[in-house]
């Protein structure tokens, strides 16, 4: 057995594997003997059929075989040896036609090399961390959000100004159809609220969706369009009304406060704001870190300078896949995902740099982390460690679950290290205003 390697470029290689006879030769006659032991042909006893006869019937194929078997063990030893950072998996070299006759055969095998490049974290960038503050807008807007969620609903036969409407926007051509709870003050003006005024159950009301609310985004809320497609959306919804309520305020009593937060956590309008205040950042500390993260990768890919074998990746990508593809579809495939790839190498320069490894108690925590705020969530404040173990353990043991949560876990190290590394400035701003930020707008 040869093997060679001839450096293209940088990036490139061609790796050539020569066969001898004495690599495939005992393997294909210990196969052809058992053929001779198991084959039934007629006009010969099993067992007896003379070996001219095996090799003619059998030969070709099994040679084809035992070659391939020796070809692969090789080149796959071959290259962990090496230690090659491919990019890709080899790509076999077609001959028009070979000769099976011959005693010895070659192959050749192009691959695709990672590039060889550094990651600065150390320089200078124009990230910003954001600090989401719920302003006194936003808390009293929630604590009347409260009051009507708790309040006393009381069926109507007609649509009022300060009645809530539960109902469906849909749009066929679209695939809009979602099921909400509305109050009319949503809208972006009082002549859209008034299309509402006296209708009834069952009735439908047509919106446009051009200036439907003052802010696209709340497309997204209500309509569940997605945010590539709200901006300039100019189509028309149906919304037809299943239900109609009045709603009479629930008053901020300490009863109330003991259903939002258990006995005695909170005790006045004050605590309650405060209160929501917490929860509010903490949720809006997770969307700044999301930001944050998907702000810096973007930088990095940006700025992290370095070529890749793109022919030899197109070429792949062609034959990657169970369907082959033409090559304008592995051009399209390689546009799609050139970015991606390009992160890929980017992170793993990280983390072997940097030393990130996921250690199993690292895995535990989180697991343990997330089961505890899903059981808090069912009504399940206080489990015991026992009764999270099991939850965790059963997760663990599904391989997918295991993953994904590596994953999660290897994205929190990423954001710790991007904090401490990356140069940012900090921003303290409404949730409104973060909203903006975060789509460019």
């Amino acid at each position: 057995m040869k093997i060679t390697k001839e450096q293209v470029d940088a990036l490139n290689a061609v790796i050539t594997v020569v066969v001898s006879k004495e690599d495939y030769t005992w393997n294909v006659d210990k196969v052809l003997s058992n053929h001779k032991k198991t084959a039934n042909i007629q006009g010969f006893r099993k067992g007896e059929v003379p070996m001219s006869l095996i090799k003619k019937q059998y030969g070709k194929a099994v040679l084809l075989e035992e070659v391939n078997k020796v070809l692969q063990k090789s080149l796959n030893e071959y290259l962990a040896k090496e230690r090659l950072d491919l990019l890709g998996n080899p790509l076999p070299r077609v001959k028009e036609e070979m000769d099976w006759t011959a005693e010895d055969f070659t192959f050749e095998f192009e691959i695709g090399l990672a590039p060889e490049f550094n990651v600065d974290l150390s320089s200078k960038s124009s990230l910003t961390k954001f600090e989401i503050i719920a302003d006194e807008e936003m808390l009293n807007e929630q604590v009347v959000r409260i009051q009507k969620q708790y309040g006393k609903l009381t069926p109507q036969e007609k649509v009022a100004e300060d009645f809530t409407l539960r109902g469906t926007f849909s749009n066929e051509e679209k695939n809009i159809e979602n099921t909400t709870n509305i109050t009319l003050d949503i809208f972006n003006d009082k002549k859209t609220a008034k299309l509402f005024i006296d209708k009834k159950v069952g009735d439908v009301v047509v919106l446009e969706t051009k200036g439907l609310f003052d802010d696209d985004h709340k497309l997204m809320d209500f309509l569940k369009v997605a945010h590539d497609d709200v901006h300039g959306l100019d189509v028309a919804v149906n919304f037809t009304i299943e239900e109609i309520n009045s709603i009479e305020k629930a008053d901020l009593t300490q009863e109330l406060f003991d259903k939002l937060f258990g006995d005695g956590t909170v005790s006045s309008v004050e605590e309650l704001k405060a209160k929501i205040k917490e929860d509010a950042e903490l949720q809006f500390a997770q969307q700044a870190d999301q930001k944050f993260l998907n702000d810096a990768i973007e930088g990095l890919i940006e700025n992290t300078k370095f070529d890749l074998p793109k022919e030899f990746l197109k070429k792949w990508i062609q034959s990657a896949g169970e369907n082959p593809l033409t090559v304008e579809q592995a051009e399209e495939e390689f546009v799609r995902s050139e970015k991606g790839l390009r992160y890929q190498l980017i992170e793993g320069k990280i983390i072997a740099s940097n030393n990130l490894q996921i250690k199993f108690e690292d895995l535990k925590a989180h697991t343990s982390d997330l089961i505890r705020k899903q059981m808090a969530q069912f009504g399940q404040a206080n489990p015991t460690d026992a009764e999270v173990d099991g939850v965790v353990a059963r997760v663990l043991s599904n391989q997918e679950e295991a993953k994904s949560l590596s994953e999660q876990v290897m994205s929190t190290k990423m954001l710790d290290l991007f904090k401490e590394k990356l140069s940012a400035k900090s921003k303290k701003v409404s949730y409104q205003e973060f909203v903006k930020e975060m789509y460019g707008e």
